[in-house]
């Protein structure tokens, strides 16, 4: 039959040159290319197969097969699906992205310098063509069936293409590969000959196709009667085809769910939680997520990488897609399948898509609301998860100029110095008592450590419930927050008048009176190390404590800043400090008699009980020699006495 040659347009001349001889990164996508063209030949088909049955032709066993051939140096990938006529295929494969090829190909050099090209190849619907970033040649044979002919294309993509009509029976596309024979062994399309390599790729892009995909294998068996190995041919279907997140959730097993989670995400131990679920309407998606029962070991690392595996249309588009989940919800693993979103939408028109800007929202309200129903009712699973990424929740709170804090301030919990569960904030405002006004918090390591602070003796002779914060994020959480149901909250390190009733502060106010001249010398000896020396009424038991303004930083984010590394100038900030002495203490006593009798050593002891009061804040002594030696100077000195 008559054979024409026909030239490719300028601009399609360009772009071929730009993809066949750059390197690009993702070269291996060429496959998923061509086996998502034929799996949309074959949805074609169905579809007209609905109103017209006859175009079937006892052919209605749909699949994809691949063959590799070594000898050949061929790629063929053959699918039985809708296939073209003449005029179809010079429309649709002879002219390359019949509007914006100068649009893509602009876009195409940028994604080559970006390393993004995976999302940038078939965006304008230039797909097929990625096969030449492989082959040297492609050949194209396809019949429709509306068409008594078949039509054969070939290209080398060098400026020009033939096509002519063949004499073919069956129905659909075959695409052969000729492989190029790269120099450079490092760029070597040879493993693309490989069963492995094909397999893998298969199993990467394409795996839930709902159509079978047939690889042509070699494989060695055993002949019945001769015993001998013998190698024998067939096809093998590779893909899983169908997506457990298209199924109903009442067929799905929880271990179904667990065996795929371990499959897909690498995981050897079971999710915490699944939450599956399907929209249906202006926009369709799927979304299968998983809350990881423990930790990613790189979870805190640099290296770690947020973001959902994305689908469309069963078909995998990207391995971390960051805009679909908020930086508070980065533990969460799983995947979207949206067909309203394009094969090979691109990392800049990801950040612009308003679908899946919809999607991400939807996503964080419904994994807000899960975290909220496991909280309520299942404290014991949800206590788990805090555990885990309880720090996420609450670095969420002020990242972002506190964007997101009014929906999970909802699901902080805390220990608190009443009850051995943890508790939200709005069960602790339910137990507190009229007469408190504040929500009190203590910072320190641990509630071991918390347990035995000075400044919590004042605030439980109250009946005050404390929280206690044990992670250096809280704070910050916290000041972000700024109050809760109009409750503000306070640091128990905090200089806190409302501590004091009336007639204590009558009374601290003649005890600071009465002896003046012992508070003023004990503030000199400390100098600028603190900004005040009073009595206190908060203490019980203990003689001493530090305790910071109400307007600077606390304690606990001085230790927090000063951890941070490099040329940190926030590491130079200090909270104020306020030295309080119990004026009910044996130790206050023994200072007045100190002050009377021997003044001389009274600057001692004001060492030796502000180093004590750094040390029950877990601040580390800036020499802590000068204070071994006071306390064995003053220890000599007493037991002289």
């Amino acid at each position: 039959m008559h054979k024409e040659t026909l030239n490719f347009q300028t601009e399609t001349k360009e772009l071929l040159n730009l993809m066949i001889h750059s390197i690009y990164t993702h070269k291996e996508i060429f496959l998923r290319e061509l086996i998502s063209n034929a799996s949309d030949a074959l949805d074609k088909l169905k579809f007209k197969a609905l109103t017209d049955q006859n175009i079937l032709k006892n052919d209605n066993e749909f699949k994809i097969e691949i063959f590799i051939n070594k000898e050949k140096n061929t790629i063929t990938i053959k699918d039985n699906g809708i296939g073209m006529t003449h005029e179809e295929v010079v429309s649709n494969i002879g002219t390359i992205a019949k509007s914006g090829s100068r649009e893509f190909t602009q876009a195409l050099k940028e994604a080559k310098n970006n390393n993004n090209d995976l999302s940038v190849i078939g965006q304008f619907g230039v797909g097929f063509y990625s096969s030449f970033m492989v082959a040297d040649k492609i050949t194209l044979k396809t019949k429709s069936p509306d068409s008594d002919t078949g039509v054969k294309w070939v290209s080398t993509g060098e400026g020009s293409f033939t096509i002519e009509d063949t004499k073919q029976s069956h129905r659909g596309t075959e695409i052969i590969l000729h492989l190029r024979e790269e120099e450079n062994k490092e760029d070597s399309n040879a493993e693309y000959l490989e069963e492995y390599k094909i397999k893998e790729l298969i199993q990467k892009y394409s795996d839930y196709v709902r159509y079978p995909i047939l690889l042509e294998v070699t494989k060695t068996i055993e002949d019945e009667e001769t015993k001998e190995k013998v190698e024998t041919v067939e096809l093998e279907k590779i893909n899983s085809q169908t997506p457990l997140w298209k199924k109903s959730k009442t067929k799905i097993t929880e271990e179904e769910y667990n065996e795929f989670y371990q499959g897909k995400f690498h995981d050897w131990t079971d999710p915490l939680k699944t939450i599956h679920f399907k929209v249906e309407g202006n926009l369709d998606y799927a979304a299968l997520l998983y809350i990881p029962s423990k930790t990613p070991m790189d979870f805190y690392s640099k290296e770690f990488e947020k973001g959902l595996q994305l689908y469309s249309k069963n078909v995998f588009i990207m391995e971390k897609c960051k805009e679909l989940i908020p930086d508070h919800f980065r533990f969460i693993k799983g995947l979207v399948d949206s067909p309203d979103l394009s094969l090979n939408i691109s990392r800049e028109i990801l950040q612009q898509n308003r679908q899946l800007a919809i999607i991400a929202k939807n996503l964080e309200k419904k994994i807000q609301k899960e975290l909220e129903k496991m909280l309520e009712s299942d404290r014991d699973e949800y206590i788990k998860f805090w555990n885990e990424f309880g720090i996420n929740i609450k670095g969420g709170i002020y990242e972002e100029f506190g964007r997101y804090k009014d929906t999970l301030k909802n699901l902080l919990i805390f220990n608190t110095t009443k009850d051995d569960n943890m508790t939200t904030l709005m069960e602790y405002k339910d137990r507190m008592p009229e007469d408190q006004k504040h929500i009190y918090y203590v910072s320190g390591d641990n509630i071991k450590s918390l347990e035995k602070m000075p400044q919590l003796e004042g605030i439980k002779a109250k009946g005050w419930e404390v929280l206690y914060f044990t992670d250096k994020i809280d704070e910050f959480a916290i000041k972000s927050l700024g109050s809760f149901e109009n409750l503000t909250f306070k640091s128990i390190h905090e200089a806190n008048e409302e501590l004091s009733s009336e007639d204590d502060k009558k009374m601290l106010d003649e005890v600071e009176k009465d002896n003046s001249d012992l508070f003023t010398k004990i503030k000199e000896a400390l100098g600028d190390k603190v900004s005040k020396v009073r009595p206190t009424t908060r203490l019980k038991s203990s003689a001493v404590c530090l305790v910071s303004g109400t307007d600077g930083i606390s304690f606990e984010m001085e230790k927090v800043m000063a951890e941070i590394p490099g040329d940190n100038p926030m590491g130079a900030l200090k909270a104020e400090r306020i030295l309080e002495i119990n004026s009910n203490h044996e130790l206050f006593k023994a200072l007045i008699k100190v002050n009377e009798t021997h003044p001389e050593n009274l600057s001692k002891y004001a060492e030796v009980l502000y180093s004590q009061a750094l040390l029950i804040e877990g601040f580390q002594l800036e020499d802590p020699i000068e204070f071994a030696n006071n306390m064995t100077e003053l220890l000599i000195k007493a037991s002289k006495n």
